[in-house]
């Protein structure tokens, strides 16, 4: 069964951890490898001001290098509003580009960009590319993006709601974003409220060995002591 939607309270306290400490706790699980659930560098946070971007992943696939074989662009969707309005909130647009030629064109626009902010989004990730970077900031939208391009091209919406790709995370649609300056990666649905409080116990045995190492009465016979009753 799937674990249901975190109250407020618990994603406020997911949001107000880094990204790097996130990925710490969810090592103390043991659910997965410690070199798979986050995104690889080939997408980085525009607006690391903005603070972490948290949601649930609301996932499109988009095509747009090529024109279509009829004259004009490709016509526009409406129906993946539905989709994105079916999750729980906060949302995350994750855009997977596609195209043979990745990041020509972007989807994410001012226009797009304010339809998902109406519609509960708080930011979007694309492999591909994105644009109206002023748009975005003035918005509080958070991005996170392969590159940042000038035209829309000729993109279009190919299918959503189905698995996506991201700088290689496999992302699936309601899975849970956690994001900041250092990169994003998914928060597993089943262990995510005990990732504040494992978060807490690392915090505070990383605290213990910083202030130790400033310490004036620092030696190595103490750090060594220090670090083996981390681990016992």
């Amino acid at each position: 069964m799937k674990p249901s939607p975190l109250s407020a309270e618990e994603l406020e306290a997911l949001r107000q951890l880094d990204a790097c400490t996130v990925a710490n706790a969810i090592e103390t699980f043991h659910e997965r490898l410690r070199n798979e659930g986050f995104a690889n560098g080939t997408v980085r946070c525009l607006f690391p001001q903005l603070g972490t971007m948290l949601g649930y992943a609301a996932t499109v696939k988009i095509r747009g290098s090529s024109p279509p074989t009829a004259d004009g662009p490709f016509p526009d969707r409406t129906d993946w509003f539905d989709y994105i309005q079916s999750l729980p909130s906060p949302r995350v647009v994750v855009v997977q580009d596609a195209a043979a030629r990745v990041g020509l064109g972007s989807l994410l626009g001012a226009v797009h960009m304010n339809i998902l902010h109406a519609l509960g989004c708080v930011g979007a990730v694309t492999n591909g590319s994105v644009r109206d970077l002023p748009a975005a900031q003035d918005l509080g939208f958070k991005l996170f993006t392969g590159s940042v391009a000038v035209s829309h091209a000729y993109i279009h919406i190919i299918e959503f709601g189905g698995p996506v790709e991201i700088a290689g995370l496999k992302i699936h649609s309601g899975d849970l974003l956690h994001g900041d300056q250092h990169g994003f990666q998914n928060i597993p649905l089943d262990i995510a409220r005990r990732v504040p409080e494992a978060a807490a116990r690392i915090l505070e045995q990383e605290q213990t060995l910083i202030a130790l190492c400033r310490s004036r009465e620092f030696s190595l016979e103490k750090l060594r002591a220090a670090v083996a009753g981390q681990r016992s």
